[in-house]
């Protein structure tokens, strides 16, 4: 880092070294904080637009408050570069995000001004609220607890459980709501046209400004000053947005909106609701990627954006023409195709359109696409209200999202043996986003329920067939799930084909050793029995396809052939297709010596996701390592 290009940001190594500043500095630390940001993030991939809109609140946040012992919860923590700067990571920051780096996320082991780790959304009222409760009942009066939720977060069914919960226990607590109108894609729903009109009230706004005013002169003469005013400003409110405030009747005091880019104001407002107890809420008005012209204009695109010119804005284009598709593209473009040969299919995203793809479809089918918000739980059983009608529904959601509504999936669909189709997109490792976005669990989560098909395609080609398989007749809960990233093949547009369910296929034979794979890692077999042959070494391999039900009679012919055999996943050993092949063999009573390669019993860091193959023992090299090794047991 060049010392003189940031001369006052390269002097805070703590909020204590932020509160000694003046307001002027104030301001250039803000300035210097976004060129830092968008410096580091220019050649180091990582979450631009949220941090960039969150830098005054930032500064402000730690100017006012005494972090870390007065806590702050950033949801969703893609927003928290910023803080992660100026709480002693400015000079390892350059490692945001690589192999033995720091989180892209808030996490609490890498440092104690991170309150809470918030990798996934709509967690942070929750946290907050049972800090807040814990520090009244351990007498700690002067403690404060702050969620700054924004990115679409509050769309999340868990943010309003919170809210209500919190309304009830009247404990000391902020709800800061980072009003940007974007989660990864624009926000719906009604929330977001509510959060609209207040937004647009230009009578409200001109009487929100009089009333803080009158507030901060107030707030030197008591609370009982403060309560008349608020209690005259409630009224207002109601008489000029004609309708009750949401978070009012949640029995919340809220404050908003106001500019979340005037640093000075935000300090003030800051100080001021640091002396008003019970539950609070306020709302500021934030621009997504501000300081980068073209991140402001395209929001979606520069949510993260790879590499791009730090000067000009412009994204860097490293794909090459001739290159495999992304998984999710495949699943786009199928589902398209698809939807126009079946009129009763509908796509389903819990906000996430342009990360899973379905905006192909979207923009061509806007009345068969929905758009849910931060919703998974919602998106799932919505979903089974569709089938239960006789409509098939493609319920995509990432593999770790999929988590949080595990139970919609059981006793919604399963349960009533709904034909939905759930298309886990970030299956296995997903790289730089790091634990909390690894889909480890799902080949283990989803074969454990009655009913499931499971099933994990090999290629591009695969995927689109087990789609249309999917959608041809009446098979209950049927689960795809396909990694981040590219595929293996440039001409995968081939026409559609019925897979058989619960059959796979050989690859190629072989002798004394036999590599049963799932998925994506089928292709690191190849590649490792290729590296074998070359030494005389001749393993076969199987692509098993599906996870459940398993293809027994490959596996009787493997056991019956092999007495050495490898089993390849890009997913949770524990539980996952390993122990599925397991369970048959001691069923069977077979007695062959069995290796498993995939995902330990852990949770894996960050890094590329060829570093995390090879990490955990399932890159091509590391396979062919295991075969060696039990080839000369």
């Amino acid at each position: 880092m060049q010392e003189n290009k940031f001369p006052l940001l390269n002097t805070i190594n703590s909020p204590s070294d932020l509160k000694k500043l003046s307001e002027s500095g104030l301001l250039q630390l803000c300035k210097e904080l976004r060129e830092f940001i968008i410096e580091e993030v220019s050649c180091n991939p990582g979450h631009l637009g949220a941090s960039l809109g969150v830098v005054e609140l930032t500064v402000a946040m730690h100017y006012v408050y005494n972090t870390p012992y007065d806590q702050i919860i950033w949801d969703v923590g893609h927003q928290a570069y910023g803080h992660k700067i100026l709480t002693g990571r400015r000079d390892v920051f350059h490692t945001n995000r690589k192999f033995k780096g720091i989180s892209g996320f808030p996490k609490m082991t890498e440092s104690e001004y991170d309150s809470f780790g918030t990798g996934h959304s709509s967690t942070s009222i929750s946290a907050a609220l049972g800090m807040a409760v814990a520090a009244d009942r351990k007498g700690e009066t002067n403690r404060h607890a702050i969620a700054i939720i924004g990115d679409g977060a509050l769309t999340g069914g868990m943010a309003f459980e919170a809210l209500n919960n919190a309304g009830i226990e009247r404990s000391n607590i902020l709800v800061v709501l980072n009003d940007n109108n974007m989660a990864i894609d624009p926000n719906h729903g009604a929330l977001n046209d509510y959060l609209m009109d207040i937004t647009t009230s230009g009578t409200w706004n001109r009487f929100k400004k009089d009333t803080w005013k009158i507030l901060g002169v107030l707030s030197k003469i008591g609370p009982d000053a403060r309560r008349m005013v608020q209690t005259l400003e409630n009224a207002i409110k109601h008489a000029i947005l004609k309708q009750s405030n949401l978070f009012e009747s949640l029995h919340f005091r809220y404050f908003g909106p106001v500019d979340g880019h005037d640093v000075l104001h935000l300090v003030k407002i800051l100080e001021d609701m640091k002396r008003i107890e019970g539950p609070k809420l306020l709302h500021i008005l934030t621009k997504k990627g501000k300081g980068v012209h073209l991140a402001e204009m395209h929001q979606t695109a520069y949510h993260a954006p790879g590499k791009f010119d730090k000067v000009t804005g412009k994204i860097l284009d490293e794909e090459v023409s001739g290159f495999p598709p992304k998984y999710q593209d495949v699943f786009g473009h199928t589902l398209l195709e698809l939807a126009r040969l079946n009129p009763k299919i509908m796509g389903i995203t819990p906000a996430m359109p342009s990360g899973s793809s379905m905006t192909f479809m979207m923009e061509e089918m806007p009345d068969r696409t929905f758009d849910v918000g931060i919703a998974e739980q919602h998106a799932v059983t919505f979903s089974a209200g569709l089938a239960v009608q006789g409509f098939i529904p493609f319920c995509n959601i990432y593999s770790s999202f999929m988590q949080r509504a595990y139970d919609q999936v059981i006793h919604d669909i399963a349960l009533q043996k709904l034909s939905v189709i759930f298309c886990l997109d970030r299956g296995g490792l997903v790289g730089t986003d790091g634990p909390t976005h690894h889909g480890s669990f799902d080949l283990a989560y989803m074969r454990i329920i009655p009913g499931m098909i499971v099933s994990a395609p090999m290629n591009e080609v695969e995927l689109r067939n087990m789609m249309f398989t999917a959608q041809e007749e009446n098979h209950g809960p049927f689960a795809i799930r396909y990694p981040r990233g590219q595929g293996v093949m440039t001409e995968w547009r081939h026409p559609f084909t019925r897979i058989q369910i619960g059959k796979g296929q050989m690859i190629s034979d072989g002798s004394e050793v036999a590599i049963l794979s799932v998925g994506h890692p089928g292709n690191f077999v190849i590649k490792a029995v290729k590296l074998l042959e070359k030494e005389g070494i001749k393993p076969a391999h199987f692509d098993m396809r599906f996870i459940k039900p398993l293809d027994e009679t490959i596996l009787h012919d493997v056991f019956s052939r092999f007495k050495k055999v490898i089993t390849v996943e890009d997913g949770s050993i524990t539980g996952g297709f390993g122990s599925a092949v397991a369970e048959f063999m001691a069923y069977h009573s077979y007695h062959p010596t069995l290796r498993f390669l995939g995902i330990p019993d852990e949770f894996v860091e960050h890094g590329t996701q060829r570093q995390l193959y090879r990490e955990c023992g399932f890159d091509p090299e590391s396979i062919a390592d295991a075969v060696r090794k039990i080839w000369l047991v």
